[in-house]
């Protein structure tokens, strides 16, 4: 019998929307306040689901431990940071940490960490109680 697990991590992270090509006006214009420098922060919240078969002698998916080094050394890293600046897929400036590139960001890192048999369902980042990205895979 397949079933899933969520484990839920906060952190608090700085971001800031600005395209390195673009002037200062375009980017204004496009991203308004949040274009502005030094960036402005978030209480994130990060959902992880994973799915899999019970074991059988333990009547578990994953040991909780290791679900929990995981996003410790993959996510609660990311706690305190200023992601355009620290966060080398965005330091470059050619992926805006936008809810959504988070989402898949944090995907690609946990994926391939987790045992055999138990596979990644979805990652949810939530900026607020309003706005949430997922991402169900990578393609």
């Amino acid at each position: 019998m397949a079933v899933s697990l969520t484990r839920t991590v906060t952190f608090h992270a700085r971001h800031r929307y600005w395209v390195p090509a673009w002037s200062p006006e375009q980017n204004r214009a496009r991203f308004g306040w949040t274009a502005e420098e030094p960036g402005h922060g978030h209480a994130y919240r990060c959902a992880v689901r994973v799915g899999g078969p019970l074991d059988p002698v333990t009547s578990t998916l994953i040991d909780l431990e290791l679900l929990d080094r995981i996003l410790a050394e993959e996510v609660r890293v990311l706690d305190g940071t200023h992601l355009n600046r620290e966060v080398p897929e965005f330091t470059a400036g050619t992926l805006l940490p936008s809810c959504e590139a988070l989402a898949r960001l944090v995907y690609a890192r946990i994926a391939p960490r987790l045992p055999p048999g138990v596979t990644l369902e979805r990652v949810r980042i939530s900026e607020d109680e309003t706005l949430h990205a997922d991402c169900t895979g990578l393609s």
